[in-house]
């Protein structure tokens, strides 16, 4: 009976240490700027240790509306499409470069690596078409084994593929779709 005590005093004193007011100041801190980068819930909650109740009351102070509902696209196809591809895999080789140079953890190399695609977008003059929950997807996706990177055969880039590609892959660059280019609806590249 005094073990069972102990041990119950012992997990009082421990579970006040885990639930520390810097700690939550650090998760609302993480998850408005989450918001701020276009997260969905589905992203909020995972990445952080905040409540439902606290996320959605969070999100609507952050971003002035409530949330989106519904789930999260849970198909790999969307990255394989031809300029979402391209966007996707120059995310995707950003966040992989960071992962080599830099010790952080997953939610801050996430949010460079986006960061820094954005940058690299607007320098090109290019709507983005990679959003925030999307880029997580692919984070996610990779870990999986879901989706990999494969090596073009006639440029060398590495591009986002599935985890089979054959080895003599060509990239959506090397050799674009028929159409690809033609139009000048928001987004598309233009090939000269």
């Amino acid at each position: 009976m005094t073990a069972t005590s102990a041990d119950q005093s012992t997990a009082k004193v421990t579970k006040p240490a885990t639930k520390s007011v810097l700690n939550e100041s650090k998760q609302i801190e993480r998850a408005a700027m989450l918001i701020g980068m276009g997260a969905r819930m589905q992203v909020l909650e995972s990445e952080t240790t905040l409540s439902y109740e606290r996320l959605i009351r969070l999100y609507k102070e952050v971003a002035g509306k409530s949330p989106s509902k519904g789930q999260l696209p849970f198909s790999t196809d969307w990255f394989l499409t031809w300029q979402e591809n391209i966007h996707s895999s120059l995310f995707l080789n950003i966040y992989e470069y960071l992962s080599k140079g830099i010790d952080l953890d997953a939610v801050d190399q996430l949010t460079k690596a986006y960061r820094l695609y954005i940058e690299q977008i607007e320098m090109a003059q290019v709507e983005p078409l990679l959003s925030f929950t999307r880029a997580w997807r692919l984070v996610k996706f990779v870990d999986a084994g879901m989706l990999t990177r494969t090596k073009c055969a006639q440029c060398g880039g590495q591009f986002v593929t599935e985890l089979y590609e054959n080895r003599h892959y060509t990239c959506g660059l090397c050799n674009p779709p028929a159409r690809a280019g033609k139009s000048k609806a928001a987004g598309s590249l233009m090939l000269h």
